[in-house]
Order: structure tokens, then C-alpha cells, then sequence
């Protein structure tokens, strides 16, 4: 399958060490992470524990932590640290001529709850 990429936004509409969130009219959201080395990151809005909203989390290296129960997440898998266990949805992302995209296909496919 070939990929479709849909422009999200620019960069630097993404604060470092911070989120945007990708509303979708399939709930739950998408966040783009940003880290402190200029690395982005796209994952469900959903911590794989209690569902908290990962946005709203702190950013530091490649991980979040979730702020309701303050689960490491790997932005690169989207897993758990252990001893924790489980995964939210990490999705296709790319960055040219400094415009974030990502796949079209998954945004409106991957973890949808009906």
C-alpha cells in the first residue's frame, strides 16, 4: 500500500520538550511529540494504563511520562517502561521542507474506538 502523507503542521508549531495534538473525528486523538534534540514522535493520545492523555505529559529524551500516573512511555514504540507493561499506537510521521506529515491512511484507521 502506498503511503498518503497529510500535512499537520509546521515545526515549530510544536513546542520542544512538548506535544500538538491531531484532532480526529474518530476518538481518541494523535499527539506529535517534540523532543529536546528536534525529534519527532507520533503516538495515540492514550496512555496504555488508564488512558491518560500522554499531550499533556513531560517530554524528556526519547520518553513521556504520563501525567495522571506518571507511566515512562518510549516515543519511539510507543511501550511501556518496565516494570510496566503495555503500548499505545505509535504512527507513521515524516518531516520535509520543515512541514510535519503524517500517513492519511492510519491517521483515519489505527486505533479508532467505535
Amino acid at each position: 500500500m502506498t503511503q498518503q502523507w497529510q500535512v499537520i503542521c509546521r515545526i515549530d508549531d510544536i513546542p520542544v520538550l512538548g506535544a500538538r495534538v491531531v484532532a480526529r473525528a474518530a476518538k481518541p486523538d494523535v499527539a506529535i511529540f517534540r523532543n529536546g534534540e528536534n525529534k519527532l514522535f507520533a503516538l495515540l493520545d492514550k496512555c496504555p494504563h488508564k488512558g491518560g492523555p500522554l499531550s499533556q505529559g513531560i517530554v524528556f529524551g526519547e520518553k513521556v511520562a504520563c501525567p495522571l500516573h506518571n507511566w515512562n512511555i518510549e516515543l519511539p514504540s510507543g511501550c511501556a517502561i518496565s516494570p510496566d507493561e503495555g503500548c499505545t499506537q505509535k504512527f507513521s510521521l515524516k518531516v520535509e521542507d520543515e512541514q510535519v506529515y503524517l500517513d492519511a491512511h492510519e491517521l483515519h484507521t489505527l486505533a479508532v474506538e467505535v
